[in-house]
């Protein structure tokens, strides 16, 4: 890298953070009176004229929005997500919910990567200790791991895209793993979402306390326990494996001893 490079490079690192924060706060302070239950209750009967009328247009700019508000970390997506059912029913909404929040996360994790991600895994990588030991284990059990944090429902969206850039997950492994680890979410919403005519007609607003019902929530934790799975197991063995290592060493020692 010549010193010409240099600049340029650190400009890059600064920007992309600068970039994404701005527009969230803006984002948060210009739509967050927009992006809301009452404001969909309000447009309800406009949405769905032009949803009869425009159908596909309609669901692309749905899903436009949808993803600039994952990629942007915008105020609104529980919205959208319910949006997405009341508008285009439970197989048609599921889809365009679980389509656009993946192209959102998978534009923020290219931001990210490409803008100070990239150099903060090389640094990792480079360095000795217990933060090169966190990123080994998560290469090592990516698919696990990127599971784990799309099926449990504590870990923030946002979060669970920003992490694996920084840490080095590869993309195939980002967007395979958030493409159909979101889906169980997304299904609870978007079912939530085809509901909620009935629920604004009564003047109420929606119950996102759903998710956490034991026959939902149960069946999403229960993925999350399989998707642990290879992890318990690689952990398992390779504890045996270093057991057995230790084994004819001890046995070595001992004889050493014996002999001397």
């Amino acid at each position: 890298m010549t010193p010409d490079d240099t600049p340029p490079t650190k400009g890059r690192h600064l920007a992309v953070p600068v970039i994404l924060v701005g527009t969230a706060m803006a984002g948060w302070w210009l739509l967050g009176d927009w992006l809301t239950f009452d404001a969909l209750r309000a447009n309800r009967v406009a949405l769905l004229a032009l949803r009869d009328s425009h159908f596909a247009a309609m669901a692309l700019g749905f899903s436009a929005i949808y993803v600039a508000i994952v990629t942007f970390s915008l105020p609104g997506a529980a919205v959208a997500s319910l949006t997405g059912g009341f508008l285009f029913g439970l197989v048609a909404g599921t889809a365009l919910n679980v389509v656009s929040a993946t192209l959102g996360a998978t534009l923020l994790f290219l931001a990210v990567r490409w803008g100070y991600g990239a150099a903060l895994t090389a640094r990792i990588e480079a360095s000795d200790g217990r933060v090169r030991d966190i990123q080994k284990g998560l290469r090592d059990n990516e698919w696990s791991v990127m599971f784990l944090m799309r099926l449990v429902p504590v870990v923030p969206f946002f979060v669970a895209n920003l992490l694996p850039a920084l840490v080095g997950v590869r993309l195939r492994t980002f967007v395979i793993t958030t493409a159909l680890g979101i889906v169980p979410g997304a299904i609870v919403y978007t079912w939530i979402g085809v509901g909620l005519g009935a629920v604004f007609d009564r003047g109420e607003d929606p119950d996102l306390s759903l998710l956490w019902e034991p026959h939902v929530i149960g069946p999403i934790l229960g993925l999350a326990v399989l998707a642990a799975l290879p992890m318990a197991v690689r952990a398992i063995r390779g504890g045996s494996a270093m057991a057995a290592g230790a084994e004819p060493g001890q046995g070595g020692d001992r004889d050493g001893e014996q002999g001397a």
